[in-house]
């Protein structure tokens, strides 16, 4: 009877959390996808503006921009909806009210685990089915775009070459009247070599009626044509020069918007499945396995062979002979100045021809290794961003129990800390693999891998009620790992209960100074410690904590007075770490292994020496500010 209701319960509780959760998933993948998709705009705007594109050239634009970038608004967007949800929740009460019902954290979670690994399955596919078909047609339009090129959006400054056997720079251009001032043409149509070069004061350019044509008007420049060389052993090149102040030319060119071909993406890794993308990465492997082995096979048996040029008679004459030393300078001292010549021609020409060769080949093999990086990259790439969906939830969700912060605020703010640290991490791996630098599996799961401890450090603390973004609490670790000392902070109470038994407390004052005597006398603080048996030693110093505890209960005890010149004496007592001066770890094997290690062996060394020295000068300060509150004491009680 009870069991059904209870699974009831939490049934009704699982929807109120996807339901929270749903909502502002919603709301931030929009808001996600709508911020990548104006930066993916911001790097395309040269392309857009000015074009005069139709709408639906503009719509197909946005429409595949937006499917390529779903897989990388879906992590972004998991992080801030569960930072938010959970933040509301603990905002509201509702965490603690469902771990007060005895509902642990992970089971809270739980509902949301699974809704969170469905859009994992959707940014798969996303990023293996939808995603490469829209590259593809996202990057034929970028491409398109391109070569739709209107003719008055000509840069100043800079080589114009979108009209076709042309490149123009202008220096000035007005655009209210269209004039074109200091205009350099280059045109290529008959050919680089027979390249015609236009040098104008100024010029305009416009569009025919037919939308079909260029009209280039040019006014006071001169024209340079390269005319062929009667002879190839000639030295000038000889060319024509024309003046003129006004020159009028006709250039074909379509205005019209031309969609290019898809299949100039089908070899980009960006436009492949994961199938596609492993069978090409095969390919390019035997591919590259068979030029090598032909590379290998030509220079073994080109100008690196052993015996170049040689006979085997010539090389049992070499054997017999049993040359010791050869000056082959001398040969080349003995020759003629026609010869001497000959020889640094042809060996000149030998090295230039060997290592254009080398370099060629070089350059071949690295372009090969390069596209199966980037096919393997992307293969990666495939699985790292689904899964980092999930990822990023483990991280929000303990997140936003942790701070407790709902709306829009802080949230925001520690999503995207996070996301851009996973961004640098991630993109210094992909780029590591990308370029050889890194294997690439290595590269590609580096920033998951960095993800993952992160993600359940914070679900265990947040599952635990621990303190995570405590300031104190990490200041007081790093003063302890410094040595940084800690001063006592007692002030006078305004209600005692029980005052301080001033005649019973002198006598263990004493008893006390007697103990700290002692304990200088016989382990010599000030002394370095031998290395070897630090590391063997007893883990602990019962005698030092004996004597901080006894010290701390009489702290307390006298902190109870009435008097503020006790009190201040009784802030002259030091903290004493009382583990600070022995081997670091309690773990027998741990101690052993900081030993062997000899950098870390010899900063702990040195760290326990300073804290035996400190421990001998606290011990002073006891027995000294002991006689100080002992005469305290006398006069409170006369």
């Amino acid at each position: 009877m009870h069991e059904p209701i209870k699974m009831l319960r939490i049934k009704k509780l699982d929807i109120f959390i996807v339901k929270s959760f749903f909502m502002l998933f919603i709301g931030t993948f929009f808001i996600c996808l709508f911020i990548f998709m104006m930066q993916f705009l911001w790097r395309y705007v040269d392309e857009l503006v000015g074009k005069g594109l139709e709408m639906s050239v503009m719509a197909q634009f946005f429409f595949y921009s937006a499917l390529t970038l779903v897989p990388v608004s879906l992590p972004l967007a998991v992080l801030l909806a569960s930072l938010i949800t959970f933040g509301n929740f603990g905002e509201r009460y509702e965490l603690l009210a469902m771990k007060a019902a005895g509902i642990s954290l992970l089971k809270i979670m739980r509902p949301l685990v699974f809704f969170v690994c469905g859009l994992v399955g959707v940014s798969f596919y996303f990023q293996n089915v939808v995603g490469p078909i829209a590259q593809a047609k996202l990057g034929t339009l970028i491409l398109s775009m391109k070569q739709k090129s209107p003719e008055l959006d000509i840069p100043e400054g800079v080589f114009y070459s979108e009209i076709k056997d042309y490149n123009l720079k202008v220096a000035k251009k007005d655009r209210k009247t269209g004039m074109l001032y200091d205009v350099l043409i280059y045109n290529m149509k008959d050919g680089f070599e027979n390249a015609h070069i236009i040098y104008a004061d100024s010029g305009r350019l416009e569009m025919t009626a037919d939308k079909q044509h260029l009209w280039l008007h040019l006014y006071s420049g001169d024209l340079f044509e390269n005319l062929k060389a009667q002879s190839m052993k000639s030295q000038n090149v000889p060319y024509r020069r024309e003046s003129f102040r006004e020159k009028h030319t006709l250039i074909e060119f379509d205005s019209d918007f031309n969609m290019a071909d898809e299949s100039i993406m089908s070899n980009q890794s960006s436009a492949k499945n994961m199938a596609m993308l492993q069978a090409s990465i095969d390919s390019m492997k035997v591919l590259g396995d068979s030029i090598g082995r032909q590379y290998y096979r030509e220079v073994a048996e080109g100008n690196f062979r052993p015996s170049y040029g040689l006979s085997k008679e010539d090389t049992v004459k070499i054997e017999s002979a049993d040359i010791q030393e050869y000056n082959v300078d001398s040969l080349y001292a003995a020759a003629s100045l026609t010869q001497k010549q000959k020889v640094i021609s042809s060996a000149t020409s030998r090295a230039e021809n060997v290592s254009s060769d080398l370099s060629f080949k070089k350059y071949t093999m690295e372009n090969n290794d390069y596209a199966i990086r980037k096919h393997k990259t992307e293969w990666h790439k495939k699985i790292t961003i689904s899964l980092s969906c999930l990822l990023f939830f483990f991280i929000g969700a303990p997140l936003g129990g942790i701070i407790r912060k709902g709306g829009l605020g802080m949230p925001v703010i520690v999503s995207v800390l996070v996301f851009i640290i996973y961004y640098i991490i991630d993109n210094t791996g992909y780029k590591m693999a990308r370029d050889g630098k890194w294997i690439v599996w290595m590269g590609m799961w580096t920033s998951s891998a960095v993800l993952v401890p992160l993600g359940i450090f914070l679900t265990y603390k947040s599952n635990k009620d621990s303190v995570v973004l405590n300031a104190d609490a990490y200041i007081n670790w790093f003063k302890k790992i410094a040595g940084i000392r800690s001063v006592r902070h007692l002030f006078k109470k305004e209600v005692i209960i029980n005052d301080p038994d001033y005649g019973r407390i002198p006598g263990e004052l004493e008893q006390l100074t007697a103990e700290c005597k002692a304990y200088i006398t016989r382990n010599q603080l000030t002394k370095a410690p031998n290395y070897f048996k630090l590391w063997m030693s007893a883990g602990r110093d019962d005698e030092v904590m004996a004597i901080n505890d006894k010290l701390e209960a009489l702290v307390e005890e006298m902190s109870n007075t009435k008097s503020a010149t006790l009190i201040g004496a009784l802030n002259n007592y030091p903290m004493i770490p009382v583990s600070a001066h022995v081997r670091p770890f309690h773990i027998y094997w741990l101690n052993l292994s900081a030993g062997v290690i000899f950098p870390i062996g010899l900063f702990f060394y040195f760290r326990i020496w300073a804290f035996r020295i400190r421990l001998a000068k606290d011990m002073e300060r006891i027995i000294k500010n002991n006689e100080q509150v002992q005469f305290i004491i006398q006069k409170i009680n006369k």
